[in-house]
């Protein structure tokens, strides 16, 4: 498997602490499956300035401990950056670093809203040749109350990707409800670990293939393990015709 978010990076930001968490998170992760992680550290979050170079270097310094401790496992950079509006003139001057330099670039949104001026935001990530991807989408409160608010971005071409965890039902069972009707109305395409630890946020990719394929089938599980492929090789991921989602009562998160 590929994992295609993960906080495995030492130090960094509030995923693994130091470069002993980050073996373990490793060991961890190659016990689950995943032979690749893609790293991606907070960039711009409120707390966390994780620029590209930076991220560069500690991709680099970790492989080489992961090789001198025998451990199977392939990280690659990315970054995790919270939307804003100069992220076009930042990647521009080399601070916004997409999956392993791929045209694909991680868009976190807070917890609470999306703002405004996303649909323009991402019209002009997409000008420049990058798609934008958006992160747990799932656990947004504004994307639960108004699903249309993701049905409209990914029909104007941006993909989004849900968090195993999300899956398996860790953070509640109206997020795990939700994340479900995302994958039935075709508006996800990647399933990733957001892990930041071994313990209270970790990898579940196992767990959540196993709900995918016991409610979708293998078919389901191919495609978002292919996608993850696709993607780090900078390729054409697979997408269905996105649907919107009817409900007749939203809920909302507290």
């Amino acid at each position: 498997m590929i994992d295609l978010h993960c906080h495995i990076l030492p130090g960094i930001d509030d995923g693994a602490r130091d470069l002993s968490e980050s073996v373990m998170m490793a060991q961890k992760a190659v016990e689950q499956g995943i032979h690749t992680i893609v790293a991606t550290p907070h960039h711009l979050n409120n707390r966390y300035e994780n620029s590209k170079q930076t991220i560069m270097d500690k991709v680099r310094e970790l492989n080489k401990v992961l090789i001198d401790k025998k451990i199977d496992l392939n990280v690659l950079p990315g970054q995790e950056t919270r939307i804003y509006g100069e992220m076009v003139e930042d990647f521009e001057i080399g601070e916004i670093l997409p999956i392993n330099n791929t045209q694909y670039v991680l868009v976190e949104f807070s917890s609470t809203h999306v703002p405004r001026y996303t649909e323009k935001l991402f019209y002009d990530l997409q000008t420049k040749g990058l798609i934008p991807v958006i992160v747990h989408p799932e656990r947004n409160q504004e994307i639960i109350e108004r699903p249309e608010i993701l049905y409209q971005l990914v029909e104007k071409g941006a993909l989004t990707q849900v968090t195993a965890a999300s899956i398996c039902g860790d953070f509640g069972k109206k997020i795990k409800t939700f994340s479900l009707q995302l994958i039935e109305a075709n508006l996800t395409h990647f399933i990733a670990s957001d892990a930041h630890n071994t313990s209270s946020r970790t990898f579940k990719m196992r767990e959540a293939f196993d709900v995918v394929q016991a409610k979708y089938g293998n078919e389901m599980v191919y495609l978002f393990q292919e996608n993850a492929e696709i993607v780090i090789e900078g390729g054409h991921v697979y997408k269905e015709v996105p649907e919107r989602i009817k409900k007749k009562k939203f809920f909302k998160l507290f």
